[in-house]
C-alpha cells in the first residue's frame, strides 16, 4: 500500500513514517528545495548532519549514504537519487532571507504569504509536542552549494541544479517523524517562486546482502546494525 501528498512551494509539512518504507521526494518544479528534519519515534534520536558527514567522509548527501542520529543509529538510507549532490552545509532559511522580496503577511497575501523554512518547521514541530529547541541541521534535498569564485572562497547556491521530475528516495530504517519545508534555500539568488514537492510513501523490500548502504562504509553498516538491534 502506498500514498502520496503534494506540498506546495513555500509551505511546511510533517508526517510519521513507519520503518521499512520508501519515501520518494519528487521536485514539481525547477530549482526545488526541500529542507528535511528527521526524528526517531521516541524523539531520543534525531538527524545529526555533522556525524553523518564525518562518519561517511562526505560534504554532501548522496546515495547510498545513511542519515545518522545523535547516537549513531540509522534513521534512513538514501536509496537512489537523480542527483549526486544534496546540500547539508548551509542550514534552513530564516525570515531575514526573505526580506529582499518585501513585506508579506497572511492578511495581505493570504495563501501566498511568504514564510521562511525556520518558521514553517517550528510550526510543524509544535504539532508533535516539539518546538524551537528541537530544530537541527537539515538536509536540503535538490539543492547544491559549491565554492564561489571569490577571494573568500565562500559557498554559493547553484542555479539549475534541479529540474521538475527529479527524485530522491529514502528508506526508513526505524519509525521516524519526517518534517519538511519547501521554502527557498537560504543562499538562493532566484526570484521568489519556490517549487513544490510530492511525497510518496510505500513499502520497501528487505535489504539484500549486497545492499549499497550496508556496503558503503564500515560506519554506515554499523549505524544500520545498531538501528536493527534497537528496533528488533
Amino acid at each position: 500500500m502506498s500514498w502520496a501528498h503534494e506540498v506546495p512551494g513555500g509551505a511546511a509539512w510533517s508526517t510519521p513514517v513507519r520503518a521499512g518504507r520508501l519515501v520518494t521526494l519528487t521536485a514539481l518544479g525547477d530549482d526545488a528545495n526541500v529542507s528535511v528534519l528527521l526524528f526517531g519515534a521516541d524523539r531520543l534520536d534525531r538527524l545529526n548532519v555533522p556525524d553523518t558527514m564525518k562518519a561517511q567522509m562526505s560534504a554532501r548527501i548522496r546515495p547510498p549514504m545513511v542519515l545518522m542520529s545523535d547516537r549513531g543509529l540509522a534513521l534512513a538510507s538514501v536509496v537512489s537519487s537523480t542527483s549526486d549532490w544534496h546540500d547539508c552545509l548551509t542550514g534552513f532559511g530564516h525570515d531575514a532571507h526573505l526580506e529582499r522580496f518585501g513585506p508579506s503577511s497572511y492578511a495581505a497575501d493570504r495563501n501566498d504569504w511568504r514564510r521562511s523554512a525556520r518558521s514553517g518547521l517550528i510550526s510543524e514541530l509544535t504539532k508533535h509536542g516539539l518546538g524551537e529547541a528541537d530544530l537541527h541541521g537539515p538536509v536540503n534535498f535538490f539543492s547544491k552549494v559549491a565554492i564561489a569564485d571569490d577571494a573568500s572562497a565562500s559557498l554559493a547556491w547553484q542555479a539549475g541544479h534541479t529540474t521538475a521530475g527529479d527524485q530522491v528516495v529514502l528508506r526508513t530504517e526505524q519509525d521516524v517523524l519526517l518534517v519538511l519545508s519547501t521554502a527557498p534555500h537560504p543562499l538562493s539568488g532566484a526570484a521568489y517562486g519556490p517549487a513544490g514537492v510530492q511525497v510518496e510513501v510505500g513499502s520497501a523490500p528487505w535489504p539484500a546482502e549486497d545492499d549499497a548502504s550496508w556496503l558503503f562504509r564500515d560506519e554506515s553498516a554499523r549505524a544500520l546494525e545498531m538501528c536493527r538491534r534497537v528496533v528488533a
